[in-house]
């Protein structure tokens, strides 16, 4: 019912305010028949000045009561420590509750799929153990709709130790996103947009701009609450305001790049700083400097929310800061990038998985270019697959001889804005589809001098 809740959108939280010690020393309490049942030990720090908490009771005893019934469940004649920190910075205060056992251990495959539902560790566990295999999963959405987290490290026979991580106001974060998920206004099938600022004029006029662009928008008024819907509802992109009380748009940034299941997702800055240089270096996709232009606001959401269902682009390049660079400027717009350094080893890459695009030096070591096209054009599978190349040599006629029918464009390195490498890459798989094989004939733009779509 707690999982059906949670994925709902519905899940209730009651918030009060309670000693955060008083709260831990009653969990352990209630816990000692069950840590005494295989014969192990309970250990109990709560350092000095963790004060008091705002959040849900039931839940935040919920959580620690499954992590340390767990602990028991695994650990026979050992040890199980709980561990409680606070911590008070720039980017708000944070309790911090450690669990850990000398238990049995997890390997990197059963941590790998730990937190998903009706999973356990292995089906050996499974029957020696019992459970649903839904604890561990609701605890951590528990925490996710509070603002927080829920890790684990772990190795066989080692033990383990899982580490809660939740705002002291955890009832705000978790109010402000309380909403069912269709929640964001318009459209539930229109890409949406999370729009994180403290400035409610602001948000009322960046939501008016996009809701008349035809996006579906979602709003937070701070940085937990906006980490919590983000989590919640996977926006397409994201804007961000830098200067927010508690957790400021710097802290906010580093927490979606750090999480492996929102790190994809375009996050725009729109803010006063001009601080362009420490947003990138943090993993932002565009920097705007308020007041917000609409039509550059609108131009740049439709930039990062538009790109084709298969976008999984090979750069094959010996030179490796143009290649990092090549990589960068692609997955800034969303497209999966992988790289090799010659043509040897681009087969290998394409033998693990097809890409839907080649972007393509000539002059490599080992395989150079030319000797990599006619490769491709020997295997059927992949003699559909787009490639562009992208080249500092002056092309011969009897280079143009050897690349007849077998690239869609040459580009010249050289000054060029890197964004038009992109738009080309846009145009050019907008208009193929998955498995058609276009008929080519000489290879579009073959002398092409305006420059590279690379530069930084």
């Amino acid at each position: 019912l707690d999982l059906s809740k949670i994925e709902a959108g519905k899940m209730e939280f009651a918030p009060e305010t309670f000693d955060v010690r008083e709260m831990v020393l009653a969990v352990a309490t209630t816990l000692r028949p069950l840590v005494e049942k295989n014969h192990n030990t309970l250990g109990v720090q709560v350092m000095d000045g963790t004060g008091l908490m705002h959040a849900d009771l039931t839940r935040v005893r919920q959580v620690l009561l499954n992590l340390l019934s767990n602990a028991c469940k695994f650990t026979e004649n050992g040890r199980i420590l709980l561990d409680v920190n606070r911590s008070d910075g720039a980017n708000g205060s944070w309790l911090t509750f450690k669990v850990s056992d000398t238990g049995i251990g997890l390997t990197a495959e059963q941590m790998s799929r730990l937190f998903e539902t009706f999973t356990q560790a292995d089906a050996t566990t499974a029957r020696k153990y019992g459970g649903t295999g839904l604890g561990l999963a609701i605890s951590r959405r528990i925490c996710q709709r509070m603002g927080g987290e829920v890790t684990v490290e772990s190795a066989p026979e080692q033990g383990s130790t899982f580490t809660v991580r939740l705002p002291v106001d955890a009832a705000r974060v978790a109010e402000g996103a309380a909403d069912a998920p269709d929640a964001p206004g318009g459209d539930a099938s229109a890409v949406s947009v999370l729009v994180i600022d403290d400035d409610p004029d602001a948000r009322a006029l960046m939501r008016r701009h996009l809701t008349r662009a035809g996006y579906r928008v979602d709003e937070a008024p701070d940085g937990h609450t906006g980490l919590a819907r983000a989590r919640a509802f996977r926006p397409d992109v994201i804007t961000l305001d830098a200067i927010m009380p508690g957790m400021d748009g710097w802290a906010v940034l580093a927490a979606l790049k750090s999480d492996p299941e929102l790190s994809t997702i375009p996050v725009v800055m729109a803010t006063v700083l001009d601080e362009e240089r420490m947003g990138m270096a943090l993993g932002a996709s565009e920097y705007i400097l308020k007041p917000v232009d609409r039509k550059r606001l609108v131009a740049t959401i439709d930039r990062f929310a538009t790109r084709g269902p298969d976008s999984r682009v090979l750069i094959v390049e010996d030179d490796e800061p143009t290649r990092t660079l090549m990589a960068r400027t692609l997955q800034r717009a969303r497209w999966t990038a992988s790289q090799a350094s010659n043509g040897r080893v681009a087969l290998e890459r394409m033998r693990e998985q097809k890409p839907t695009l080649i972007l393509l030096d000539l002059m490599m070591p080992e395989m150079d270019g030319f000797e990599f096209l006619e490769a491709i054009r020997a295997n059927a599978e992949w003699r559909d697959i787009p490639v562009i190349v992208i080249t500092a040599k002056t092309l011969t006629d009897e280079d143009r001889r050897r690349l007849n029918g077998g690239v869609e464009t040459v580009v010249q390195k050289g000054g060029r804005p890197r964004d038009a490498l992109i738009e080309e890459i846009r145009a050019l798989l907008s208009v193929r589809t998955p498995g058609r094989h276009p008929e080519r004939s000489e290879p579009r733009h073959p002398d092409r001098s305006e420059g590279s779509a690379i530069t930084e």
